[in-house]
């Protein structure tokens, strides 16, 4: 059976694993990415990671599968933007690298269009013809998978809906997860740290009013964020994964209402809100599916 090597690489950490062409993982592991480092330390670990798995299988390996934080020039599996958590990642050039070292076929595609792939493919929105993929985490990545293909836009950078104005700010800084520690430190005066996404929910559950109220904001924008993409896009499921996932039972009616809200009745009755199935596993089975669909002959 034929196996893959497939590297999600996050802002926090890089997941990694082997896939049979079953799609089944049958190896998985992680490290730091440590961001700081930038794009060329992070293109070094690549290549450990690879090196690694090669010698661990002892079997030849197909493709090498590549999902990554930034914008991602597909043709080019390169880097052309990117955020500055990860200093100097712009210009990384992935695949030419990799496969001049390993003669190895190699892929590589941006992680939330990884991800939308994943749950178009085997999760949350499996044989959908209209698919919307939000990660919502330290800020919000988006996707737009079409008949099981991602729409990438002229330039590669459809769907970043992140950086959509909203309320004199954008839709990242007023909804991701990330806001909900900085406000309630804001508000009960105390340390940021004291105050993670864990904490923030468990106190909600027991009736904080203050945890209560900055999520019921963050809902509130999430719900008008999403309606204002429906309007566009006219999805048949919205696909919520992200740091969000973890609280799926305590979010998901409200954030259903949250849509319906700002919704017109006739396309809210045919839009699904369903929160993603692969959660840590996103990323490297979407670079698969990513990978065979570009490979389709290998």
């Amino acid at each position: 059976m034929k196996k893959y090597i497939s590297i999600d690489i996050g802002g926090t950490a890089i997941k990694y694993g082997i896939i049979c062409e079953n799609a089944e993982i049958v190896l998985k592991g992680s490290l730091k990415t440590e961001a700081w480092r930038g794009g060329p330390e992070i293109l070094k670990k690549v290549i450990g990671i690879v090196e690694h798995l090669i010698e661990h299988t002892g079997e030849a390996i197909t493709g090498i599968c590549i999902s990554t934080a930034g914008m991602v020039d597909t043709e080019r599996g390169s880097i052309f933007y990117s955020a500055p958590l990860i200093p100097d990642y712009a210009g990384t050039e992935f695949k030419k690298t990799l496969e001049e070292k390993f003669h190895i076929p190699c892929e590589v595609e941006n992680d939330v269009n990884c991800a939308g792939l994943a749950e178009y493919s085997s999760g949350a929105a499996k044989g959908c013809k209209v698919v919307l993929m939000l990660t919502i985490g330290t800020g919000i990545g988006g996707c737009i998978v079409l008949d099981g293909k991602v729409f990438h836009g002229f330039s590669n950078s459809a769907c970043e809906v992140g950086y959509m104005h909203m309320d004199d700010s954008d839709f990242q800084t007023l909804g991701a997860a990330s806001i909900l520690s900085k406000k309630i430190s804001q508000w009960k005066g105390e340390p940021e740290e004291k105050w993670d996404g864990y904490r923030i929910f468990e106190e909600a559950k027991k009736g904080d009013m203050i945890c209560n109220r900055a999520i019921d904001q963050m809902i509130e924008i999430l719900g008008k964020g999403i309606a204002n993409i429906c309007y566009v896009i006219n999805p048949e499921v919205v696909v919520l994964g992200g740091g969000i996932m973890a609280q799926e039972e305590f979010l998901r009616g409200k954030i259903q209402d949250a849509v319906k809200k700002y919704l017109i009745s006739s396309i809210e009755e045919h839009t699904k809100i369903v929160f993603a199935k692969h959660q840590n596993d996103a990323g490297i089975l979407g670079a698969f599916y990513h990978f065979c669909g570009v490979n389709k002959k290998l």
